[in-house]
């Protein structure tokens, strides 16, 4: 049964193989526009920075160098139940030097299309073993981040030896770039 976790909580992560499942409803009637929320991740090494360029991997980086994360695919317009986005990853496979994995959620042309995550619900990120297609653990953003454009749903970052899930939902009011200038 999975563990569901508060804005804060922390939890180990036993299974080498996992994936992270990300899923939003929109309102689209709040701005006449569709939404298109994206999903990314950093691999950041112990300085909080990017390994590489390359280990940012989101919608026009499908795979980080070593394999270890995986993008499925750009959702467009969240349509659907269950998971929006997903990210395959295999801690097996993640470069020795990473330390940390960070899981963001931006909305695309958020600024031109007047859109923010206060018009976003049911927002959730879910961990689940790849292998079994078990749930590990959710986390649900209840929060209204009535300005804020982006979101850091969560991290996934060793601490000694053994990996971790945190559940972060922290917004900021701006996209990718604010993200890659953070990391970089």
């Amino acid at each position: 049964m999975a563990i569901n976790l508060q804005k804060g909580q922390r939890e180990n992560i036993s299974a080498p193989k996992f994936t992270i499942g990300l899923g939003w409803d929109t309102n689209n009637a709040a701005t006449g526009t569709e939404f298109d929320l994206d999903a990314s991740v950093f691999i950041l090494s112990d300085q909080k920075k990017l390994l590489s360029d390359e280990h940012f991997v989101f919608y026009n980086n499908l795979l980080s160098p070593d394999g270890g994360v995986e993008h499925t695919g750009d959702n467009l317009t969240g349509a659907g139940d269950g998971d929006d986005e997903q990210i395959k990853i295999d801690l097996a496979k993640i470069d020795p030097k990473a330390t940390e994995i960070c899981v963001v959620v931006t909305i695309h042309e958020a600024a031109n299309r007047r859109q923010n995550f206060g018009q976003v619900r049911n927002s959730f990120v879910r961990v689940f073993d790849t292998v079994t297609q078990a749930d590990i653990l959710k986390y649900e953003l209840e929060e209204d981040f009535s300005i804020e454009t982006a979101v850091e749903f969560g991290r996934i970052y060793k601490r000694e030896g053994k990996w971790k899930f945190e559940a972060v939902g922290v917004g900021m009011k701006g996209g990718l770039q604010d993200y890659l200038n953070k990391y970089n």
